[in-house]
């Protein structure tokens, strides 16, 4: 069973940055695609931005430029860095590792961009 922890939420204002960690437990992190996914209240879950096992990344279109993700396989864990955050960045940011047709998802890390 994988377990995945995300922690580096938290209120911060409009313009600020946060980055956000993903930890996630056993020894298949390296063979994983990984991803983040956000959900702000009474709207559906998006995805933000992915990062595949060979390390090829792909994001929401509104957030190119913005946000970056990355993995450290040494660590088994992946991040976000948010930069430019804007009140609309504000959501429960979870964090998904899909190897197979197996998924696993975490907990959700709270971000809150207001001033």
């Amino acid at each position: 069973q994988v377990q995945l922890v995300e922690s580096g939420g938290g209120l911060v204002q409009p313009g600020g940055s946060l980055r956000l960690s993903c930890a996630a437990s056993g020894s298949i992190f390296n063979r994983a695609d990984m991803a983040w996914y956000r959900q702000a209240p009474g709207k559906q879950r998006e995805l933000v931005a992915a990062i595949i096992s060979g390390g090829t990344t792909n994001y929401a279109d509104s957030l190119k430029g913005r946000f970056t993700i990355s993995r450290d396989n040494a660590k088994n864990t992946m991040y976000l860095q948010m930069n430019s955050l804007k009140p609309e960045d504000t959501a429960v940011y979870y964090c998904r590792l899909r190897i197979g047709v197996s998924l696993y998802w975490g907990q959700g890390t709270q971000v809150t961009v207001s001033s």
